[in-house]
């Protein structure tokens, strides 16, 4: 995570390793040449390709949440 990332209270702490795992996976999806464990120092690529890790992040979590709902899994309810 960028720096001043590390500063924010995460929602999900267990998340962030499954979160980690889901970002080098997309970014070996496009194509870009990044390994697990390399510290999240991507400076050798562009914010175009950095962004899109992040957009098709998004994108997966949204169908997932989606996904949840439609099927009206538990925790799947928006919170009030």
């Amino acid at each position: 995570m960028a720096k001043g990332s590390m500063n924010k209270q995460q929602m999900v702490p267990q998340a962030h390793q499954a979160l980690d795992n889901m970002k080098y996976e997309i970014a070996a999806q496009l194509g870009l040449p990044v390994k697990q464990g390399s510290e999240d120092y991507w400076g050798n690529l562009t914010a175009r390709d950095c962004g899109a890790v992040g957009g098709h992040m998004v994108r997966k979590m949204i169908s997932w949440a989606e996904q949840a709902m439609a099927n009206n899994t538990p925790g799947s309810q928006m919170p009030k």
